[in-house]
């Protein structure tokens, strides 16, 4: 492909994500405004709160699954056969685990993402690939598209039946196309009141036993979306994946033959496929960070008491500094996991803010954090971190879970928006201001009437934004006072929002419309910036439990905020101290040829076979779970 061929097809990618995005900021959003240097600390304190009822009846349900995981689920039986036996599917659909949050009015529980978020922390800590299944039912297969985009008589015919344990599946992965929809291959093509889908999709995530499926597919040249029936004819589930962990999940590849589907199950109207996956993920992404979670609240636990117990030169090996500074970390960094996703979760109850900052950096953020204190976790625990809980158990030992939580854990950072998508994802809406103030200026295809229209409003955006970015209350020493010991960390928040609004402004003014083009930089933005927004959660996270807790949850936060703040130094100084340009230029050798010489001397146990190409044929090995559920 030539230069010219590449730009083309970037440029096409672009404009097809530019029309699935929502455009319009018509809620207050607090993670836009922190990255434009406004610090709206009002927007999340004091958090808002479900109603008593809802929070009694979330209560009950978690306590409900808990004694159900406790007595019917062996997670080391789904660890070594690779698959969740029936009976617990039966028995979640009788708790009504696969409607936590659809309507009473169709059969769910209706409980607040509060209480989904809570439930899969639970179940994450327990059983991460159980958590996989009613994630991916709920937060991006039938009901979350319905509830937002559904017809009345598209719910009445679907979410009793998701809510009653038929297994839902989200497909828009096909094999040689991953976040780049431009070039979706699977068509839908209109034949009076029905569609006829063809194509293949990839890493089907429950799509091996799924009742009901969620299909993006292409209807002209943009991308729409469907409720398909399993069983319909023409559909073959060619492969059921397995993987480096979450061994019992049930991830396919399945292909459409002339499949028809009615045309009364299209979800919104012809087009809006993107539009819906991206809106649906605004709240579906919230299921990923109740599992790191669940995973980081786990680990404390499991690294106090081996901390205690294995001694080392006559104390607990925890009592040393070298592991005592993990175990702060592990400590440290639950307490904000927990605090950032149950903040989202809240904003998305209260439905007053638009979230989509907010929860796409929790999602980032939490997989990033989550993935490191299980990595810190194995390092403590040492041989028995790295050895399996069967075999650790078989001599005699505690079977602690510790390398199959890491393995589990590691899809959580590709999962619903690799974490390098997700920062180019928020940066996006980080710089929208700019680019909505100042875009032509910097669009090479903008014309000279275009960039003098521009050029007046941006002049205007900037003569009353800049100098807000100069001073603020956290100059004053008084600021935040009400936070106690925190309020240091609030005014170091309302500073470095400031400092990531004016970085990013000369970001722009450096770069101009090569900006998109500096990811590195445009990466460290968005870290710093979900940074902040932690460090914000865990103040308010802990001025709310102290009022139970007393002292304890400061310690914790100003813990927290202390190490988050030196990460957030490191990430302002490699904004312009990097090897960024180098880097790319050697990958550019490398991916030349020019080091080819590296690679001798060695043997790969790559197997046979494309890169990427058609799924091999095999057997249809979907199981119906419907027809079993009692």
């Amino acid at each position: 492909m030539t230069d010219q061929q590449t730009e083309q097809a970037y440029a096409e990618s672009r404009q097809v994500g530019e029309q699935a995005r929502e455009k319009e900021w018509t809620r207050p959003s607090f993670g836009r405004q922190l990255f434009l240097g406004d610090f709206r600390l009002d927007l999340l304190h004091p958090a808002p709160t479900p109603s008593p009822e809802a929070a009694r009846r979330g209560e009950e349900f978690v306590r409900a699954l808990r004694r159900f995981l406790e007595e019917h689920v062996d997670p080391q039986l789904i660890e070594r056969t690779a698959r969740v036996p029936d009976e617990v599917v039966e028995g979640l659909a009788r708790l009504g685990a696969f409607g936590i949050t659809i309507g009473e009015e169709y059969g769910g529980l209706g409980l607040p993402y509060l209480s989904y978020v809570r439930a899969l922390t639970l179940v994450g800590s327990y059983c991460p690939a159980l958590a996989t299944l009613l994630s991916a039912h709920q937060s991006i297969g039938v009901p979350q598209p319905l509830k937002l985009f559904g017809t009345e008589e598209q719910k009445r015919a679907f979410l009793p039946r998701c809510a009653a344990g038929e297994i839902s599946a989200f497909l828009l992965t096909e094999p040689d196309v991953g976040s780049d929809p431009a070039r979706l291959s699977t068509t839908a093509v209109r034949d009076g009141d029905e569609y006829v889908l063809d194509g293949v999709k990839l890493w089907t995530t429950n799509g091996v036993i799924a009742d009901l499926l969620v299909v993006m597919a292409r209807t002209g040249r943009k991308i729409s979306a469907f409720v398909v029936e399993a069983d319909t004819p023409g559909i073959t589930v060619r492969r059921r994946n397995a993987f480096m962990g979450l061994r019992g999940i049930e991830n396919g590849v399945t292909e459409f033959r002339g499949v028809r589907v009615p045309a009364a199950n299209r979800i919104g109207r012809e087009g809006e496929g993107l539009k819906i996956a991206l809106t649906t993920l605004n709240t579906g992404r919230l299921s990923l960070p109740a599992s790191c979670t669940g995973n980081a609240k786990w680990a404390l636990k499991i690294a106090r008491e081996w901390g205690n117990a294995r001694e080392q030169w006559g104390r607990g090996i925890g009592r040393h500094e070298a592991v005592a500074t993990k175990i702060a970390f592990i400590a440290a960094s639950a307490y904000a996991l927990e605090a950032v996703c149950e903040l989202t979760a809240r904003l998305a109850d209260d439905r007053r803010n638009d979230i989509r900052i907010e929860a796409a950096l929790a999602k980032l953020y939490a997989t990033e954090l989550g993935y490191r204190v299980l990595d810190e976790l194995v390092q403590i625990r040492g041989g028995r971190g790295y050895e399996t809980a069967e075999s650790l158990a078989a001599r005699g030992e505690r079977g602690v879970p510790a390398e199959q939580m890491l393995r589990d854990a590691r899809i959580n950072r590709i999962f619903e928006g690799s974490s390098e998508i997700m920062r180019l994802l928020i940066a996006r809406e980080a710089v929208d201001a700019h680019l909505a103030a100042a875009g032509e200026l910097v669009d090479p295809d903008a014309s000279p009437q275009e960039r003098v229209h521009a050029l007046g409003r941006a002049s205007r955006f900037y003569a009353r934004w800049l100098p807000t970015l100069v001073a603020g209350s956290g100059n004053l020493p008084t600021s935040y006072a009400g936070f106690g010991p925190l309020a240091a960390h609030l005014r170091f928040v309302e500073r470095a929002a400031r400092k990531l609004a004016r970085s990013t402004f000369y970001g722009m003014s450096r770069w101009q419309g090569r900006l998109e083009h500096r990811q590195a930089f445009l990466g460290r933005i968005v870290d710093a910036g979900a940074e902040l927004f932690a460090m914000t959660a865990v103040c308010v996270k802990a001025d709310e439990d102290a009022g139970d807790l007393g002292q304890r949850p400061y310690e914790l936060a100003d813990t927290f905020c202390r190490q988050a703040r030196r990460r957030v130094d490191a990430l302002f100084e490699q904004l312009w101290d990097n090897t960024d340009s180098q880097d790319a230029r050697l990958a550019g050798y490398v991916l030349d040829g020019r080091y080819a010489f590296l690679e001798e001397g060695v043997l790969d146990p790559s197997l046979e076979g494309p890169w990427i190409g058609s799924p091999d044929e095999g057997e249809n090995v979907r199981r119906k779970i419907r027809s079993r559920l009692v």
